[in-house]
């Protein structure tokens, strides 16, 4: 009869609670930002090299699909900012810790009251209704 696989010790392994979904979004956030930024640089820098190309660039990214594209960014901004904030208290905070589940829950608010606060808008003025 073959051996039983070893069990692992209670609490060693990690099961998927709000502590690693927050761990993931904040690094896939921080990813897409950094996209971001990489590609706005570069774009940024055309207007050195040729001002018509630059215009060529910018105005490619006037359309529906770069105005949702926008909505994310500044979705993962939002999140990523606030996630930060969490963070920094759960690790120099000396309650952090205990109370980090709730502060997500917090940030979860903070986030979908931003964003509904800013989706509204600029959704009309990507599909013109403004």
């Amino acid at each position: 009869m073959p051996a039983a696989p070893a069990k692992a010790p209670a609490g060693t392994l990690y099961r998927g609670r709000e502590g690693m979904w927050s761990w993931v979004a904040h690094r896939v956030t921080g990813v897409l930002i950094f996209f971001f930024l990489l590609v706005h640089v570069l774009d940024t820098a055309l207007v050195r090299v040729s001002p018509e190309s630059y215009n060529d660039v910018i105005g490619t990214y006037k359309n529906p699909i770069m105005g949702l594209g926008e909505a994310g960014l500044v979705a993962a901004i939002v999140f990523h900012a606030f996630n930060g904030v969490r963070i920094i208290l759960v690790d120099f905070w000396a309650k952090g810790p205990k109370y980090q589940k709730v502060m997500l829950w917090v940030v979860v608010g903070l986030f979908v009251v931003t964003m509904a606060g800013f989706l509204p808008r600029h959704l009309m003025h990507v599909f013109g209704g403004e």
